[in-house]
């Protein structure tokens, strides 16, 4: 028996959530690890994040005004990192000034273990 054609086409969708993290926006799901700047606690804590401003469960979206209220997503660190090296270097061309610097960026590696909408 061959599907429909509405079948052929359907996808079951995942839950995610739109969650500022370290005044950065980020699209998360359910067991997704992703870096964000460097946040406070050790490795092992958890961390719930209660600023949501849209929650998707399998296409019924929630768009808060501005949050969505008694949303939240909790996640644990997984560890601490750098990232990779950013060379800086300034010339002026025929004052003899050159100028050279470098900078890495800290991170926090997360691991989002649950949204609650």
């Amino acid at each position: 028996m061959q599907p429909q054609f509405w079948e052929r086409n359907y996808k079951i969708k995942n839950m995610y959530a739109i969650v500022t993290i370290a005044g950065q926006q980020f699209k998360v799901q359910k067991d997704q690890s992703l870096f964000v700047h460097r946040l406070e606690g050790n490795e092992g804590d958890s961390l719930t994040f209660g600023e949501v401003l849209l929650v998707d469960n399998g296409g019924k979206v929630t768009v808060g005004t501005p949050t969505v209220k008694n949303a939240s997503v909790s996640a644990t660190i997984v560890e601490h990192a750098k990232g990779d090296k950013v060379i800086i270097f300034k010339k002026k061309r025929r004052k003899g000034y050159q100028k050279r610097n470098g900078h890495r960026q800290q991170f926090t590696k997360i691991m989002v273990s649950d949204i609650k909408a």
